[in-house]
């Protein structure tokens, strides 16, 4: 659970539900008695543009408004961002950084040549193709970050996502939903 401000990167393209992602992660933190803020960066972008999207969360009052240059976590959901754009610039060296890929995570490591931070890898994107029938990795990225980071508990963060999209969704899209959460939390891998 959270013990301190925790501040959180994500990295993806218009379309992949970066925003959606952290705005999810932040509702089911507040849910939970916590403080959350979770906001996106992007303008005029079309589907498919490198998009940021940025989480807080803490146990006490927020006070921080403005976008995240020293995160404690990256999540990237597009592996194609890792060669466009400098996805690990101002990780701490005891950052984290989580990708949706099918590279190994030491492999990860090297293509951004780091040193210190934890990397994990999850293949999030071919969860959400065989679980819910599209390859959109967001839901899939948040069930790998609460292993990793332990920010919730994964019945948390399904409780709430089953509270918050139950009149929105079909149960079967639901239930893929769920499903991709679970898988990746299983399957979410170290160097």
């Amino acid at each position: 659970m959270v013990d301190k401000m925790v501040e959180i990167r994500w990295h993806g393209r218009g379309g992949q539900g970066a925003a959606t992602a952290g705005r999810l992660l932040a509702e089911a933190t507040l849910e939970r008695g916590f403080y959350a803020q979770a906001f996106a960066e992007f303008g005029p972008e079309r589907r498919g543009a490198p998009v940021q999207a940025y989480v807080r969360l803490s146990p006490k009052v927020i006070r921080a408004y403005y976008g995240i240059t020293n995160p404690d976590i990256v999540v990237v959901l597009d592996p194609t961002l890792l060669s466009a754009v400098n996805v690990a610039q101002g990780l701490a060296a005891n950052g984290t950084i989580l990708v949706n890929t099918r590279l190994s995570a030491q492999l990860v490591r090297e293509k951004l040549g780091l040193e210190g931070p934890e990397v994990f890898a999850v293949d999030a994107s071919g969860i959400a193709q065989q679980c819910i029938g599209v390859a959109i990795p967001n839901t899939a990225m948040i069930g790998a970050l609460v292993k990793v980071k332990k920010l919730l508990e994964l019945e948390d963060i399904l409780d709430y996502y089953c509270e918050a999209f139950s009149s929105r969704y079909s149960q079967r899209m639901l239930e893929g939903n769920l499903n991709a959460m679970r898988r990746a939390h299983g399957e979410v891998r170290s160097q």
